[in-house]
């Protein structure tokens, strides 16, 4: 199979481009490479056999491929200038030039162009084929004619048509002789048969092959008989050099030449036009509305268009009905010919006050920039009009309507608009290469949600929460077994200290750091603790660093929008679920959607909406009437960045890829040419600009100056924390009750198992009421006559300022005196202990001494007291936690009877005592503080004149801060 064009059908080509030219000889010169003594002899042979009647003769020949290679220009303008002389002039001669030489090309069209001032100017034709590419590096001489292949197709293309050709040949050889087809009957090459016998397996194939043709791949494919080789189509355009309206080289479709057959498309820039083609004969009209078969330059085109933003915008006109910035255009209302011929006419009418104000627009966006680049390159002007009916086109009630259905009629000549490209609307107009690449996307709006109750927790994730109250707890267990395995620790055996640092301090110490509270706390002693708790409150600081810093906009709310993954989500399929989507009616995505998913469209044809911004505004209204809109993604995006509010967004996966192109009417012959401008701004950037100039707006308006804004947050911001600060109350409440309940039911239960009794490294309020002996229930007893109580005489203790019931019985007289004593004696108290109570304000009993001896009755022996009391009763706790500094002694009476009088009078009698001895035991106790202060006064006054290593005063100051 041929996959190039063979020197004979090049031939063909230039024959008929030299003699649609009106040349009727020229010369050739040749350059190294690409078979050129082939291809002229070919044309040689044509242009003396002749097409049509008309001949081309081959006058002069320059073979520059003999040439040394380091021949210089000079050299070869000598040979080129020589040439020219001996050919006739223009304009019936022409030169052609062949070769793949590219240094040796672009010498002799320098050459020529310099030349062409003092000779007379001759046709240049490139005589071998070009690429697209290859021709930007050519810029003289003007009017060179070049030519090439373009939509070439893949060599897999070639390879399936040939298997095709075969399979065709071998199936339609079996269905006539099958054994011939399939078994051969010829073992080698010299087993020739006669002329009488059957012919060969070869043979027979050979000829259904050379038989066989068909519309494959890569076009019409059969096989040449003489040459025994298997043709493919290919097409090939011509060029012309021109130039541009701003006065640079530039290259222009102005033929195309397929399967023998030439057509013109420019003819006006054909190097062969007369002059008076150029200058307007009969049938062109310059300035009127173009015809097809006439020249597009200096005609007029009628273009219609469609309104979508950014592509085509409108404006109001001026008070003189003009547009100081874009195109006019008509707003007709109507798609009729008649009526747009008379308002067009109407409108070129100078100081026309017979159209309506409101039928006239100013027209400007993405697409009227790019009509006005083609009517400037290709020198044509054009009407613009919106279209009536503001539809893109669609095969309803047996026609077309919008922009198919005006081309389709003639009343428009080309569609310039976010035109999409599809393969119905291909079926019936022609579309030329696609501008703007694009697919299918789903726009919804944001929701505006206030912050949740629970949002103040928000810029940790739950996992981060539960692990600071898990690391919170940790650490005050392990500030707690540092501080009590530790010798200078804050316990009853760390340095003999009168306060206990329990976990119950340490939770409230690393708790006060985790959340900054200025409150009374116990600190650890040791150096470990301490350690550790600053090693706590680091890990605080920065925890609450990054809490503080994501608050704010946490706590101002977010926004939330439907989560769509696509074309293929189950909430577009499900419309049971009242999720409700639309599109634009008669559009290419109502036409994907109605031909993809035909439920869908069922469901969604009542949502859909006549414009793209109708749609918007939809999503957009409070409530909003749709939770999605499907459009293409080019025209959604710029809604999401022209949105003031930011509350639109694309989501989900784009699908059904498509581009826009320019429409025109079926077979037109601009669609060509159109395309090859439009492949042409592609590749110099200049789409790219159109672009930038407007899809680069500022995402969400007036949303970037929201940054200078005050973020106010009202009470529901807050209103997790108030809902937190009422589960507290109510969880002080529980553990209120808690408490009482523990109180009541637990606690005797574990002092009547007389287990667990040590609670200090847990709770000393605990520990308190579980190892003192003047609880509440026998402070509730002491109040009645036949109580049996536990009494205490500590100094601070007060069960013995409680007032007397009124149920009991008065005192005897012999009692009478020491009450009265009592009474003086807490009066002088009160003067003469002051100081010994602020010495003692904050704990004022030795733990050690929580297991201190009873005194059953009253006839015991005397037992010794605690180290610096000797011969003193034992020792006993009060409830509320009274020092050890004083001595109390308890008595444990008899079983307590209401029937027995004799009993109730003693112990009245021995309450007397009792009492009188209480206030004797305070009056030596106060005074004996008392004493102590002063002689410790005295001699610390005294250290400091004295030297500093006095072992009395140091013994005396060590045995104080024991005491202490």
């Amino acid at each position: 199979m041929m996959t190039r064009t063979p020197p004979s059908a090049l031939s063909e080509l230039l024959l008929m481009v030299l003699l649609k030219g009106g040349w009727q000889g020229g010369a050739a010169v040749l350059c190294p490479g690409g078979g050129n003594t082939g291809m002229l002899e070919e044309l040689e042979q044509r242009g003396h056999l002749g097409l049509d009647g008309a001949h081309w003769h081959l006058w002069e020949t320059l073979n520059l491929s003999r040439l040394e290679e380091n021949a210089s220009e000079d050299k070869v303008m000598e040979l080129l200038s020589q040439l020219l002389s001996r050919t006739p002039s223009a304009p019936a001669s022409s030169v052609v030039l062949f070769g793949s030489d590219p240094e040796c090309t672009a010498t002799v069209l320098r050459s020529a162009h310099q030349l062409s001032v003092a000779l007379p100017p001759m046709h240049w034709i490139m005589g071998y084929p070009l690429s697209l590419d290859s021709l930007h590096s050519i810029g003289s001489p003007l009017g060179l004619l070049a030519y090439g292949e373009v939509n070439r197709k893949p060599l897999n293309f070639y390879i399936r048509d040939t298997l095709q050709l075969i399979g065709r040949a071998v199936y339609a050889a079996t269905m006539v002789r099958p054994d011939l087809a399939l078994i051969q009957n010829m073992v080698n090459c010299f087993d020739k048969p006669n002329k009488h016998e059957l012919p060969s397996s070869g043979q027979y194939l050979a000829r259904f092959l050379s038989n066989t043709s068909f519309m494959g791949l890569t076009g019409p494919v059969r096989v040449q008989r003489s040459l025994s080789r298997v043709l493919t189509s290919q097409r090939f355009h011509i060029w012309s050099l021109q130039r541009d309206p701003l006065g640079q080289p530039s290259w222009v479709t102005v033929a195309s030449w397929q399967s023998g057959r030439l057509e013109l498309e420019e003819q006006s820039l054909w190097p062969g036009m007369t002059q008076h083609h150029r200058e307007g004969g009969p049938g062109i009209r310059l300035g009127g509305r173009w015809q097809a078969g006439l020249p597009v330059a200096g005609s007029r085109l009628r273009v219609v268009t469609l309104v979508e933003h950014p592509f085509v915008f409108t404006r109001e006109v001026d008070e003189e009905g003009q547009c100081p910035a874009g195109q006019l255009c008509l707003d007709p209302q109507t798609n009729s010919s008649d009526v747009l011929n008379q308002l067009f006419r109407e409108l070129e009418q100078t100081n026309s006050s017979s159209l309506p104000t409101d039928m006239r627009k100013c027209c400007y966006g993405y697409c009227v920039d790019l009509l006005e680049k083609l009517a400037e390159d290709m020198h044509f002007e054009f009407d613009l009009y919106i279209v009536g009916d503001g539809k893109y086109g669609a095969w309803k009630g047996g026609r077309w309507t919008g922009l198919v259905g005006d081309l389709l009629s003639g009343v428009a000549d080309m569609a310039v608009t976010s035109f999409s490209i599809n393969s119905a609307r291909s079926r019936v107009i022609d579309f030329t290469s696609p501008f703007f690449s694009t697919s299918l996307g789903i726009l919804v709006r944001s929701k505006d949600t206030a912050a949740p109750i629970g949002a103040f927790m928000w810029p940790l994730h739950w996992s981060m929460w539960v692990g600071i109250f898990v690391a919170l707890h940790i650490t005050a267990l392990f500030i707690t077994l540092y501080e009590w395995n530790s010798p200078f620790g804050m316990t009853p055996h760390g340095r003999n200290r009168i306060r206990v640092f329990s976990y119950s301090s340490a939770l409230n110490l690393c708790y006060a750091i985790l959340f900054g509270r200025t409150v009374a706390s116990k600190t650890p002693k040791c150096w470990t603790g301490r350690f550790l708790m600053n090693l706590w409150a680091i890990f605080c600081l920065l925890v609450l660093s990054s809490y503080t810093a994501n608050l704010a906009a946490v706590m101002v709310g977010e926004k939330t929008f439907e989560e769509v993954s696509g074309i293929h989500d189950v909430k577009l399929h499900h419309p049971s679920l009242g999720f409700r989507f639309g599109t634009v009616r008669e559009s290419s995505a109502e036409d994907y959607v109605k031909k993809s998913f035909p439920e869908m469209y069922e469901y969604m044809r009542r949502f859909n909406k006549p414009t793209t911004p109708d749609g918007v505004s939809t999503l957009k209204t409070d409530p909003p009437q749709l939770d999605a809109f499907i459009m293409d993604k080019a025209l959604l995006d710029y809604e999401v960045s022209i949105d003031a509010d930011c509350k639109l967004l694309t989501v989900g996966k784009p699908f059904a890829i498509e581009g826009y192109g320019i429409g025109l009417p079926q077979n037109s012959p601009l669609t060509r040419n159109v395309s090859e401008y439009v492949s042409r701004y592609k590749s110099d950037g200049y789409m790219d600009m159109l672009h930038d100039k407007w899809y680069k707006v500022v995402p969400c308006g007036k949303r970037v100056f929201a940054v200078t804004e005050t973020l106010q947050m009202g009470i529901q911001h807050f209103s997790g924390l108030f809902v937190l600060l009422c589960v507290g109350v109510a969880g002080a409440l529980l553990t209120l009750l808690g408490e009482h309940t523990f109180f009541r039911f637990i606690l005797p239960y574990l002092r009547h198992q007389q287990r667990f009794k040590y609670w200090l490294h847990t709770s000393q309020k605990i520990h308190r009421a579980l190892n003192t002996g003047c609880d509440n229930e026998r402070k509730s007893e002491v109040e009645s006559s036949d109580r049996c109580p536990t009494l205490c005489l500590s100094e601070n203790c007060n069960l013995h300022r409680l007032p007397p019931s009124s149920s009991s019985p008065p005192p005897s007289t012999s009692s009478t005196s020491p009450s009265t004593s009592t009474t003086k004696w807490n009066n002088q108290s009160v003067k003469v202990g002051r100081e010994a109570k602020e010495h003692n304000k904050r704990v004022h009993f030795n733990l050690e001494t929580l297991n201190s001896y009873q005194l059953q009755a009253p006839t015991h022996g005397p037992e010794r007291g605690r180290r610096g009391l000797v011969g003193s009763p034992p020792t006993q706790l009060c409830s509320n936690g009274g020092p050890n500094l004083s001595l109390s002694l308890v008595l444990s009476p008899p079983a307590c009877s209401g029937h027995s009088a004799p009993w109730e009078e003693e112990l009245r009698e021995l309450q007397g005592r009792i009492e009188e001895f209480r206030g004797q035991l305070r009056a030596a106790l106060a005074r004996r503080a008392e004493l102590q202060r002063t002689l410790v006064r005295q001699r610390f006054g005294q250290s400091q004149t004295s030297s500093a290593s006095n072992p009395t005063t140091n013994t005396l100051a060590k045995d104080v801060n024991r005491g202490r």
